[in-house]
């Protein structure tokens, strides 16, 4: 799903920012305007911020030292002495607060893409909420939003979660095969839910297709907008659920807690492997997407 508008918003603002400090703008010793400042201006998220700040920090231009702000260093990065660095690359979060923060930078473009494989989408229907409250609060309006997910086959038999005490206990999958379609539900509605804005205008072109795959998902994947490929291992866990009044030991996995790996191919030119990193991940998720993968069906 490549995207193909113009550049994403925080290299427009790394550029914007480059440009001011090579004109003279931000003089060498000084202080960049704070995030929040920065947040203002463009009108953008603090993650996107962030990012801007980021490959700024990784060309030299800037050093960004938590509680200090971002100090100017030099105004023409071409001509600095030593090598081009490699990013230093962000220390994994977890997925309950990594994807918000990934998915609410993807939505500032015009054309929004979202393929996703979960388990449940559960992490996806939370960390989506607060981009769609900004698009119905008029702070963003991207021309489109077209999304993939994909989730394990409500008819397969999966390896988790199963029972501990007994693996042909169906009630686990059955569980699980209720919470996949709770959670789908709630998160095609919330983002239809954008198709029913007043301002005709301002309402973005929804596309939401769902599949199914008869394979026991051990890592989630998202890839936003054509660049960005966010993974992260299910950690298969035993823990207690209730079964009406049972309360049943059960292997399974849980994925807000699940650290998340970013890569983005916008980082090519310093970091060519994380290009190649997005590029496999895309083919991967292609690859099921297009073979093995059938409708998801909600609703009989």
């Amino acid at each position: 799903m490549a995207n193909g508008n113009k550049p994403p918003p925080y290299r427009r603002i790394a550029q914007k920012l480059r440009d001011e400090i090579k004109d003279g703008h931000h003089p060498v010793g000084e202080l960049l305007p704070t995030q929040a400042s920065l947040v203002k201006r463009f009108d953008v998220s603090r993650a996107t911020v962030q990012r801007a700040l980021e490959e700024l920090r990784q060309e030299g231009y800037i050093d960004s030292q938590q509680g200090r702000g971002s100090e100017v260093l030099r105004q023409s990065a071409e001509h600095s002495p030593g090598p081009v660095q490699r990013p230093v690359q962000r220390e994994p979060a977890a997925a309950g607060v990594s994807l918000g923060e990934h998915i609410a930078a993807a939505f500032e473009a015009d054309e929004v893409t979202l393929d996703a494989f979960t388990l449940t989408t559960e992490t996806l229907n939370q960390a989506v909420q607060p981009s769609l409250m900004r698009i119905r609060a008029g702070e963003l309006s991207p021309r489109s939003i077209t999304v993939r997910l994909l989730v394990p086959s409500l008819e397969a038999l999966l390896a988790l979660p199963r029972s501990v005490s007994d693996p042909t206990d169906q009630r686990p999958l059955a569980r699980l095969r209720e919470l996949v379609k709770a959670h789908a539900v709630s998160f095609e509605s919330s983002i239809r839910a954008l198709e029913d804005r007043k301002d005709r205008e301002l309402v973005p072109e929804v596309k939401i297709e769902r599949r199914a795959v008869a394979v026991t998902p051990l890592q989630k994947v998202y890839l936003l907008n054509g660049t960005e490929a966010l993974t992260g291992f299910y950690r298969v866990m035993k823990r207690d659920v209730w079964f009406g009044k049972e309360k049943l030991p059960i292997y399974d996995v849980l994925g807000l807690e699940a650290k998340l790996f970013h890569h983005s191919s916008a980082d090519a030119e310093v970091d060519p492997m994380s290009a190649v990193y997005v590029e496999e991940t895309t083919e991967w998720f292609e690859s099921l997407w297009s073979t093995i993968a059938e409708p998801l069906r909600l609703f009989e």
